[in-house]
């Protein structure tokens, strides 16, 4: 199953505060952790968009000859010379794209690399909620179609539900969103219940959101921030052995004066869970050096199932967070602790760096563009075209002008004055420094 969720923080670049887990303006801001919201009541062309709770465990197979089902195909692996020789035949889909799509298509438009024997086709998923992230859903399911007219795997949104660590009613608000998302897209909304993190520390939706995934079915996360580009065909999984974004910088842990350094922070995690800590370090680097610890992103990751991967996930985030090691005493958690906790999970699920080839998402399928003014101001011609083709279509310009940083960015062209200010082959190294000239210039806005 690939998932998409949204990546609420703009973390990468940014001085986190200090440990702790009060909600702040940043974090509520398009959070819906305040106000209430039409949200699950909501009707879309005389019905009620479709919210479809999966029972826990469930599986999907294939549809026999004769009415019965078959069961689901295994894995591909990146291994597999002839799954990516036929993912590579296929390529980019030629012609004018259609953005409307059923929410099944058949077997036999399939992408090769999806369609061939001992292959599985993956779900494709994100979290979604009230606010900035309901109108990135939008752009992120119009562009997944765009660029997987065949995609014969579900396309699923999960969505926070109202409860008692949400002080208000964290559903998608917009009836526009919710009929774009079913109707004109053929997602699915899968609503999950928030135990542990709500609106405290809403990144940890990408945690809790696992336990609302058919248990046993390959899944790809990603953040809601992230245009696809490609394919997903050509991207040759290997769900056995995870891994995730490494489109990252050194947002974590922050090292003070006198110590403890690098080692003594991630070996105390590493020991804490029982885990082998000489395994996942990257000798390529020096000892002491940030990149020599795995560390990711969480923008997106895969696994086999996302029953075991999302049980471990909350056990060490909710390990390090109620009970750290000494060695965090002076570790900022908030935002970090999601990806904090991934590397361990990862790890421990026999993943490690790079198992599929880099380049692909983060690269020539997907980009995780976390803020319309970055997009503008550092990624590719080819994205900003993605983007403003995907947003042009007049029932989806529509919905996304109900976002005024969308209006302001896409529509009103001021996302191209953001461009304007940049070189894209001599961009600042440190994210940072972009963003700063961005509001310097008064442009930011998210």
């Amino acid at each position: 199953m690939i998932l998409a969720g949204l990546d609420l923080e703009g973390r990468e670049g940014k001085l986190p505060p200090r440990i702790g887990f009060r909600a702040s303006a940043r974090m509520g801001e398009g959070m819906g952790v305040t106000g209430g919201g039409q949200g699950g009541e909501e009707r879309a062309r005389g019905r009620r968009a479709r919210v479809v709770p999966l029972a826990p465990g469930r599986t999907r197979g294939r549809a026999g000859t004769d009415g019965t089902k078959t069961a689901p195909r295994p894995v591909f692996r990146s291994g597999s010379r002839g799954t990516a020789r036929s993912a590579a035949k296929t390529g980019p889909q030629s012609g004018p794209l259609s953005l409307k799509a059923s929410s099944r298509s058949s077997v036999k438009g399939r992408p090769k690399a999806f369609a061939g024997e001992g292959d599985v086709v993956p779900n494709v998923a994100i979290v979604a909620q009230k606010g900035r992230l309901e109108y990135e859903a939008v752009l992120f399911v119009a562009s997944f179609r765009a660029a997987n007219p065949g995609f014969a795997g579900r396309l699923l949104v999960m969505e926070p539900q109202p409860g008692p660590l949400w002080p208000g009613d964290p559903r998608i608000s917009s009836e526009g969103v919710r009929r774009l998302i079913t109707e004109e897209f053929g997602a699915e909304i899968i609503p999950f219940e928030s135990r542990h993190f709500g609106a405290a520390y809403p990144y940890g939706n990408k945690i809790e959101m696992l336990r609302a995934l058919p248990a046993g079915e390959p899944f790809v996360f990603f953040d809601t921030d992230t245009l696809l580009l490609g394919p997903l065909a050509e991207v040759p999984f290997d769900f056995s052995r995870p891994t995730a974004s490494m489109k990252r910088e050194n947002t974590w842990p922050k090292i003070e004066l006198y110590g403890p350094g690098y080692n003594a922070i991630w070996g105390s995690l590493y020991a804490k869970f029982g885990l082998d800590f000489a395994s996942s370090l990257d000798t390529r680097f020096p000892d002491e050096y940030w990149e020599r610890y795995l560390y990711f992103n969480a923008g997106w990751f895969f696994h086999e199932d996302p029953a075991r991967f999302g049980a471990l996930f909350e056990e060490y985030a909710l390990a390090i967070r109620d009970d750290p090691p000494s060695e965090l005493v002076c570790q900022p958690l908030d935002p970090w602790l999601d990806q904090v906790a991934l590397p361990l999970v990862i790890h421990a699920l026999g993943g490690g760096r790079e198992t599929i080839p880099p380049g692909l998402l983060d690269g020539r399928i997907s980009c995780h563009w976390r803020a319309l003014p970055l997009l503008y101001a550092r990624e590719s011609d080819e994205v900003v075209e993605t983007l403003e083709r995907v947003a042009a279509p007049n029932r989806i310009k529509k919905v996304l002008k109900e976002y005024e940083p969308f209006r302001r960015m896409i529509y009103q062209r001021r996302g191209h004055k953001v461009r304007a200010l940049f070189d894209r082959e001599n961009l600042p190294r440190r994210e940072q420094a972009i963003r700063n000239r961005i509001k310097r210039e008064k442009l930011w806005m998210r």
